[in-house]
Order: structure tokens, then C-alpha cells, then sequence
């Protein structure tokens, strides 16, 4: 898990304008890793996640359009149905509210990648390493015992 940058792209609803985003910034060799697009009657807010974020920023600013940058949280998950409940449950109970979240499910070794807008970025890290944590050391003490019996 980590933080990212995220861009959310304010445009017009109308044909050609999605695409423009995306050819300038493929023009610039820069590769988009997670994106959402939500609609309304007057415009789209498109809100990505680049592997160099620095570059895409003048490109982005250079079409026009209202930008704004957020830091969001993005979390390798499994691929498994409960794997996004057990994440929200787990921030849910130290009283972490989600702004919004989405996910991709093209990660490596059949994993998902959850993007979380949160409003305290290090706390629900440390949260969820220690949840992570405990959880392993849990499946720890409970395979100890089964190889003890087996002897």
C-alpha cells in the first residue's frame, strides 16, 4: 500500500474531449495505472493515477481544463469476493471514513488495486500494516498447533 497522487479532470460532456486527455498523455510516454470517470448533465470529473505524475501534471494543465491533485491511498487487495469489505471494515473500525474509493483488476498475480480517498492517509496505513500484521501472526498460531498434533 501506498500513496499516490491522483488527478481529477473537470470536462465537458461532449465526444472528443476524453479522448484528448488520453492521447497527450500517452504522447508523453506516461502510463495511466488506475482510473474512474463519474459523469453529470454538464460535465465529467475523470480522475487517474499515472506512473509519473510530475510529467503528467503540465500536460494535464496545458488542455485547458480544471485539474486538481489529491494524495489517495492505493491498496494491493486478492481478487476474492470480501477482500474490499474486510479492507472497509477494518478502516471503518478505527473510525476512518472512505471519501470515495474504486479499483482496477488487472495487478499482478491475480490481485486488485483499491484506490481510497481518506482523510488521514498515515493513519490508515499504520492501520491496516498493523491489521496485516496481526493477521498473519494469527494464521501463525493457528498452524502451529496442527503441526504439533501431526508429530
Amino acid at each position: 500500500m501506498e500513496k499516490r497522487v491522483q488527478f481529477s479532470v473537470f470536462l465537458v460532456n461532449k465526444p472528443g474531449v476524453l479522448p484528448q486527455v488520453f492521447r497527450e498523455i500517452a504522447k508523453a510516454k506516461i502510463n495511466v495505472t488506475s482510473v474512474a470517470m463519474m459523469d453529470s448533465m454538464e460535465h465529467g470529473v475523470l480522475r487517474l493515477i499515472v506512473d509519473d505524475p510530475a510529467a503528467a501534471k503540465p500536460i494535464l494543465q496545458r488542455l485547458n481544463v480544471p485539474v486538481t491533485e489529491t494524495d489517495v491511498l492505493a491498496v494491493t487487495l486478492a481478487n476474492r469476493p470480501g477482500a474490499a469489505a474486510d479492507l472497509c471494515e477494518r478502516l471503518s473500525a478505527a473510525h476512518i471514513n472512505i471519501g470515495y474509493m474504486y479499483c482496477t483488476t488487472g495487478a499482478r498475480g491475480g490481485k486488485t488495486v483499491v484506490v481510497l480517498k481518506v482523510p488521514d492517509i498515515k493513519k490508515a496505513i499504520k492501520i491496516l500494516e498493523a491489521s496485516r500484521t496481526t493477521r498473519r501472526d494469527m494464521k501463525i498460531k493457528l498452524r502451529r498447533p496442527a503441526a504439533t498434533n501431526r508429530r
